[in-house]
């Protein structure tokens, strides 16, 4: 059952105007909590965005308006160290996390505590959408919800009763990620191009936003050139220098 569900993800980005409960939310929350968290640390938190003008100007700032305003429920997903230095200032110690390590334990908790959302809330029949566009405006979404040192957004998630069924992308073949005792680069060549003509199928015969494109195409306009560099600096004013 869990794996069917799994299965069956797509991304909602148009929602019912039927907001979430606090028992709602706080149900999901404490479902997210018991992911895997690295030594123990639970170095994350979450921002329930409730207030209508924050939700309104962090969908202006992350280029997801609709989604903001009409999800059940809008959170940030925020990787966090203040909590950690309140902890170890309760017995007179000081914290280091301005190292890459550091940063890769808070953002691999982040996911896997979101995760854990996505899939509870999925399980409840509610619609959910990562909103990477929060990392375009770091500094002034992390001023509208008064992120201290120590926590920056790593990306937002709407949650809600969906008002649309978007059907399930398909992924890469499970041969082209899973590989046996070494890397295998070579089985690329092939795999690549098939997949090209699956995804193309599967933009000309959806029921919307239909396109003509590949993958590896996509994938290479993506890559192509620097995106959002600005938060290295941001990254460094909330205390992760990544020594």
């Amino acid at each position: 059952m869990v794996v069917e569900l799994m299965k069956a993800h797509a991304s909602v980005r148009d929602y019912k105007d039927q907001p979430l409960t606090k028992e709602q939310v706080v149900e999901l929350v404490a479902a997210a909590q018991m992911a895997a968290t690295s030594h123990f640390v639970q170095a994350y938190s979450i921002v329930w965005v409730t207030d209508p003008d924050k939700r309104t100007k962090i969908g202006e700032l992350s280029s997801n308006v609709n989604q903001m305003e009409t999800a059940g429920a809008v959170f940030l997903l925020c990787a966090d160290y203040r909590r950690l230095e309140h902890a170890s200032q309760m017995h007179g110690e000081p914290i280091v996390y301005d190292l890459a390590e550091q940063l890769i334990v808070a953002v691999t908790d982040v996911g896997l505590l979101a995760q854990n959302l996505v899939l509870a809330a999925e399980s409840k029949g509610y619609g959910i959408c990562y909103i990477g566009g929060v990392r375009s405006n770091l500094e002034e979404i992390s001023e509208l919800a008064q992120l201290p040192k120590g926590v920056f957004p790593v990306y937002g998630l709407t949650v809600g009763i969906p008002n649309e069924h978007n059907e399930v992308k398909p992924r890469l073949p499970v041969e082209a990620i899973l590989h046996e005792n070494t890397y295998d680069e070579e089985k690329y060549a092939t795999l690549l191009p098939a997949y090209d003509e699956t995804i193309q199928a599967y933009y000309q015969r959806r029921s919307s936003n239909q396109k003509s494109t590949t993958w590896t195409k996509q994938m290479a306009d993506f890559l192509k050139a620097p995106r959002r560099a600005e938060i290295t600096a941001f990254l460094k004013k909330q205390g992760y220098e990544m020594n």
